[in-house]
């Protein structure tokens, strides 16, 4: 007895939005409008997606008109992150393109006389024998897209596609190369006031008191808005909203902070707080080998801030009691029902609206200035709101990728070969973002009148790719392992989502062990993972990076070379990279080479650029990010204070694409930063003989390290 083949299931984000207009529209104009739920932070999504909707439906990529998400109209595709847009939203839409091609080429038949088989398309031209013709605007009256997706299309096998698989120019660029307002720090609205929020400088300190009368008098004040904690100034230009601001700032009376921990001993302070711990995954080894020794490392990264080049910035307009909010939120449709709690409105009455800011890959604090712009502008008389943080509160204020240590123990029998593994992590949870409670997650939510208690930050399933365990489960083929999470029940920082949440961090940490290992060995590190590995596409990468790096040079003094290997959450895109460094006065990242796997390659100078991407700042990351603080308040609050990569300090990167356009397409934005932090710290003990296992590796912490090892 055959057993019939399970039914076709819709991609995720498709069968959470099924309705088919709700993602494609044929305009009057010609055009083709593609509503994503996914958003443009940067990352070049909105092409890729436009790259997959031509050659499903056959048009010239320049007739698709990309529109931004709103809770107004686009399909609820949750939060733009994980690199999960294009498994997401470019499946869904590839499964959509294709079924209203599918549609019009039947209705097209119907007109024409002639079987669909026949016909062909030719952007957006439907044509048969005897020069019969119609199109997609001519059939779009006759076809209903008010429907729900069947699941029952096919989409193009790879090799009839002809835009996805190529690198085309990116459709966002031309604006912000001829500086069109496409960023939302630029974008006018007729009537626009300006708004700014007073916070204090002291963590956890909240307002009291506040003397208003010496700001009254400042040319330009529209209104002081006062919600117990929460008080801000709306005003005609943002010159006269910082002069109000400024004066209100002297007769503001606040209560006293929570002390925050020791920076020098944060691996001390992970270790003692309460937690909530987690076994993640074991594996048992059926031989019994007695251990000869046990190594025991320890590795730490710090808080890092998401310092994006622009400060956070949001737009809200009230009309009657209806708002609508523009953002660079990561997700709209998210964010719009913490909005709706703090407001104490009905979702109906809050549009919330994506336009592009400056960049963030991570929950910065593009949410929490759309509250901010949302309660000020109540105060504008039906004005439209802009407010913008400055420099100091986004460094300040906005949540924090988590501080992390992470204790590996490998038990080696006599020839150094591993045959036990326990990776133990301490951290706060990795996300906080909004509306994933019945509490909002946002900042001003816990200064108002009745505040809401801060959100203590939580970790993603593993089914969705973990939070502080990203990555700790080992991808080699060792023995047996115990993989535990320590997650902290308290936050005296501010931690949400960051780039690549724990993932970053476990990488370095099992990719740093592996490399010691392999040199008590005496083994080649690229040849001792190879041999750990079985997933062909994982060796792949690994040899691809080390045979384009030409690996392994001899050494030349003052120069070093290390490997790092990962696949992204396990399951997303695999990457290799190469490190070369030099060290003398500081160290310095002169060139990595990259080799990546993301299945099919929608767009391969887009994956480029984000494996580019990544890497660079994986670089600033392992080098100089770390926010500083003292017990009281957080100290590194511009870019003297909390220095990143410059321009001259930016390593050559170079990067192989392993093109699989058969196997479906995966994410690539955070699959650099792991490989890229383990190649540059292995790479320094090349260099300089001495295990680096904290970041950031600074000059300092060399010089303390060699004294150690002397």
């Amino acid at each position: 007895m055959t057993t019939p083949s399970p039914a076709p299931k819709l991609p995720v984000s498709l069968a959470a939005n099924p309705k088919l207009s709700s993602w494609v529209r044929f305009t009057d104009e010609g055009r083709v409008a593609i509503s994503p739920g996914k958003v443009e932070i940067g990352q070049g999504i909105v092409t890729a997606l436009a790259q997959i909707a031509a050659d499903e439906l056959d048009v010239d990529i320049t007739r698709i008109e990309m529109i931004r998400a709103s809770t107004a109209s686009s399909p609820n595709e949750g939060v733009t992150s994980g690199s999960l847009s294009i498994q997401q939203s470019g499946r869904a839409l590839r499964q959509v393109c294709a079924e209203v091609r599918q549609l019009f080429l039947a209705a097209a038949s119907e007109r024409l006389g002639v079987d669909a088989s026949r016909l062909d398309i030719n952007d957006g031209t439907i044509s048969g024998p005897g020069n019969v013709r119609t199109s997609y605007w001519e059939l779009a009256g006759d076809v209903s897209l008010d429907r729900e997706a069947s699941a029952g299309a096919t989409a193009k096998l790879a090799a009839a596609r002809g835009v996805a698989g190529h690198s085309v120019q990116r459709v966002d660029i031309p604006d912000k190369v001829f500086a069109r307002p496409r960023f939302i720090h630029d974008r006018p609205l007729p009537g626009l006031l300006h708004g700014r929020v007073l916070r204090p400088d002291i963590s956890g300190a909240r307002l009291i008191a506040l003397d208003e009368d010496a700001a009254r008098g400042v040319p330009g004040l529209v209104a002081i808005a006062r919600d117990g904690g929460f008080a801000g100034v709306v005003a005609e230009t943002e010159a006269a909203a910082e002069a109000v601001l400024k004066a209100l700032r002297k007769g503001a009376t606040w209560s006293a902070g929570e002390p925050l921990p020791d920076e020098d001993d944060l691996a001390g302070f992970l270790r003692s707080q309460p937690v909530e711990t987690t076994v993640i995954d074991t594996r048992t080894s059926a031989a019994t080998k007695k251990a000869a020794h046990t190594l025991r490392r320890q590795y730490t990264r710090p808080y890092i801030a998401h310092a994006s080049i622009a400060p956070s910035c949001a737009m809200a307009q009230w009309n009657g009691d209806r708002v609508r909010v523009w953002t660079h939120s990561q997700g709209v449709y998210l964010l719009r029902a913490d909005l709706a709690i703090v407001l104490k409105l009905p979702v109906e009455s809050i549009i919330v609206e994506h336009t592009e800011g400056a960049g963030c890959y991570g929950h910065n604090a593009a949410d929490d200035v759309a509250l901010d712009a949302a309660l000020l502008a109540k105060a504008a008389g039906g004005h439209p709101v802009r407010v913008q943080w400055s420099r100091h509160d986004e460094m300040s204020h906005a949540p924090f990728g988590a501080a992390m240590a992470i204790e590996i123990e490998a038990d080696l029998d006599a020839d150094n070969e591993i045959i036990g593994w326990r990776h133990a992590i301490w951290s706060n949870g990795h996300a906080a973002r909004p509306g994933r409670a019945a509490q909002p997650a946002l900042l001003a939510a816990t200064e108002i009148a009745n505040p809401y208690p801060r959100m203590i930050s939580s970790n993603p399933p593993a089914a969705n790719g973990g939070g502080g365990d990203r990555n700790s489960v080992p991808l080699y083929d060792l023995p047996a392992w115990t993989i535990t999470s320590h997650r902290l029940l308290t936050m005296p920082v501010r931690t949400s989502a960051l780039r690549t949440l724990g993932g970053q961090s476990n990488v370095f940490a099992i990719e740093s062990l592996l490399d010691e290992i392999a040199a008590l060995r005496g083994e080649d590190p690229v040849k001792f993972r190879l041999r750990h590995l079985r997933d062909e596409r994982a060796k792949d990468v690994i040899r691809a990076a080390a045979r384009r790096a030409h690996w392994k040079p001899q050494n030349r003094a003052g120069v070093g070379h290390g490997v790092g290997f990962a696949r992204y959450k396990n399951t997303g895109a695999y990457c290799a990279a190469i490190a070369e460094i030099e060290g003398a006065d500081d160290i310095r990242v002169k060139r990595l080479t990259l080799a990546v796997d993301v299945g099919e390659a929608i767009n391969p100078d887009g994956v480029i650029n984000q494996i580019e991407g990544g890497a660079i700042q994986a670089t600033s990351w392992v080098l100089k990010e770390r926010v500083r603080f003292d017990r009281t308040h957080i100290t590194s609050t511009s870019w003297t204070d909390y220095p990143i990569l410059t321009f001259s300090e930016v390593p050559a990167v170079d990067v192989e694409i392993i093109q699989r356009p058969e196997i479906e397409p995966v994410g690539a934005g955070e699959a650099a930063h792991g490989p890229v932090t383990a190649a540059i710290a292995n790479a320094v003990f090349d260099c300089l003989g001495v295990r680096m296992r904290d970041l950031p590796i600074t000059r300092d912490r060399i010089i303390a390290a060699m004294e150690l090892a002397s």
